[in-house]
């Protein structure tokens, strides 16, 4: 056994976690804290959460029976951490209560005292207490800074990042997280503490919707888990990240398979990221007109506590229900008070509330929206508030006004390579410029949004359109990007269920979409079908 203990902590130094994971399994008699350590980590990385607890606890047992109480902290603190982050609330106390006793107790300065403030300031953020978490991270900072611990610098520094966007200073808390940042790409802190900090900057920046910083750390996210194959803890979220980003740059299709990966491993090794997949998942039905599977979609997104009434208030203005879709707008702005999902309840409120021709709260929406962007003059969001300006002054009778901002709008869109949003404003730009008398250029407008959306597989947003010329070849014209996806997954030979399963679709839906296909191509059979894939180079 002592040959699998040296060759599991071998791999551990070389960061191969399923080796070290199974070597150190098989080391049964392991006595060493360290070595417990190294177990406890390397099965988290793997996904054996059950195994690392227990390594965990039996740290915590050697450390202090041998009087390190110091590391004791440490490691309960971390098995009470990670207990926490998959919301086993009470055990997760239980064993930080424990930490920062052991850690009270421990004689000298040592980062464990600082390591039990990061709960503390991270219950304190998610409870709306701003100064009690300052004060907290800051605490950890100066131990951090005088033990040399720079995990603990990099994860307190972290949460003072969260804490300056909590509190309204959202430049610089996102300035703070780049910094943060560094030391992550630079690989000097350890595995755990590495995910972590990918996943929360991350994370703040789509909740900010600065997509282009996440788009640039999702990629470095992306090339740490590929470069650790085996890697579980953290994947299902990075691919999760993958496909938000990828969905804002219009790859549909790509963005449904990241996700669709994300939820095997999710099924696996539960994560409460299945939220947010869940709900960009139903963003993606809805957007194409899918909307008894978006429904399905926000409400299990809910059921991990993600706020999916932005995407159902849109989703009931989809259905035709307007009057349903403006009471839950006015609910989100009187009820929505979380500073991360305030953004989009003010974009789909501003959104419903223009369509429905209540311009008084749709100003007022409007207004606190550009509010938001002076403080964190994301790009996203000045695009999204120029155009719902704009939408709000063609409302008001403003058609020349409206331009000025619907232009600045899909400039931003444009710099962004967001091609579904920059449609959506060539549809406002095209109402406004007939409203001035230039149809040419809003047959222009309408034209590009037509493309880009039949592209995209947005069918509702081209019904919605005033009849434009095709142009293109046939299967961009004829067929939408979903159709396209369902006849090539047709002419592979999947099944509806296969096709659904690999779509994220139900049969129904599989089976409707592949009647319309029969009906815009004039085919009856699923051989006619692929015969004409072939032809019109669909494949």
């Amino acid at each position: 056994m002592t040959d699998a203990l040296d060759r599991g902590l071998d791999a551990f130094g070389r960061g191969d976690w399923t080796e070290a994971h199974r070597l150190l399994v098989a080391a049964t008699d392991i006595r060493s804290a360290d070595a417990l350590e190294s177990l406890a980590t390397a099965a988290y990385m793997v996904g054996d959460e059950p195994t690392s607890d227990r390594a965990w606890e039996r740290a915590v047992e050697q450390r202090t029976r041998s009087g390190d109480l110091a590391g004791a902290a440490r490691c309960a603190f971390w098995l009470g951490f990670l207990l926490l982050l998959r919301g086993t609330e009470a055990p997760a106390s239980g064993w930080l209560a424990k930490a920062e006793r052991l850690a009270s107790s421990a004689e000298g300065e040592c980062s464990a005292r600082g390591w039990v403030l990061v709960p503390v300031g991270f219950l304190a953020v998610a409870a709306g207490d701003v100064p009690k978490a300052e004060q907290a991270y800051a605490e950890a900072i100066r131990i951090a800074l005088r033990v040399g611990d720079r995990d603990l610098l990099a994860v307190a520094r972290l949460g003072t990042g969260e804490v300056l966007i909590a509190g309204g200073d959202v430049a610089t808390g996102l300035r703070l997280l780049d910094e943060v940042m560094v030391d992550v790409v630079s690989g000097v802190l350890s595995p755990i503490p590495t995910g972590i900090v990918y996943c929360a900057v991350i994370d703040a920046c789509m909740k900010e919707l600065d997509v282009v910083r996440a788009a640039e750390w999702t990629e470095a996210m992306s090339r740490w888990s590929e470069e650790q194959p085996e890697l579980v803890a953290f994947r299902g979220t990075c691919l999760v990240h993958r496909a938000q980003i990828l969905q804002a740059h219009g790859d549909w299709l790509r963005a449904t398979r990241e996700v669709a990966r994300a939820m095997e491993v999710f099924a696996r090794h539960p994560n409460p990221a299945a939220g947010a997949a869940h709900y960009l998942t139903a963003e993606m039905h809805r957007v194409v007109g899918e909307l008894d599977e978006a429904e399905v979609a926000y409400r299990a997104a809910a059921s991990y506590g993600i706020d999916a009434t932005p995407g159902l208030a849109l989703l009931r203005l989809a259905e035709g229900r307007a009057s349903a879709a403006a009471d839950a707008a006015r609910r989100m702005l009187a009820q929505t008070d979380d500073p991360m999902v305030r953004p989009s309840a003010l974009t789909a409120a501003a959104e419903i509330l223009i369509a429905v021709g209540d311009v008084e709260a749709a100003e007022a929406a409007v207004v606190e929206l550009e509010q938001v962007v002076e403080r964190s003059n994301a790009a996203l969001l000045r695009g999204t508030a120029l155009r719902a300006r704009g939408a709000l002054a063609m409302a008001a009778g403003d058609p020349v006004g409206a331009l000025v901002r619907l232009w600045g709008s899909r400039r931003r869109w444009i710099e962004l390579a967001m091609p579904y949003e920059a449609a959506r404003t060539d549809t406002v730009i095209a109402a406004a410029c007939r409203a001035v008398g230039d149809p040419e250029a809003a047959d222009l407008a309408d034209a590009a949004a037509a493309s880009t959306f039949r592209r995209l597989g947005a069918d509702p947003a081209v019904a919605a359109l005033p009849l434009v010329r095709p142009v293109g070849p046939a299967s961009d014209t004829v067929l939408s990007a979903r159709e396209c996806d369902v006849l090539r997954l047709v002419a592979a030979g999947g099944t509806n269920r296969s096709i659904g399963s690999d779509l994220g679709l139900s049969e129904h839906t599989v089976a409707r979409h592949l009647q319309n296909i029969f009906t815009k191509i004039g085919v009856s059979s699923r051989a006619a079908a692929t015969a004409w894939a072939y032809e019109h180079d669909v494949l």
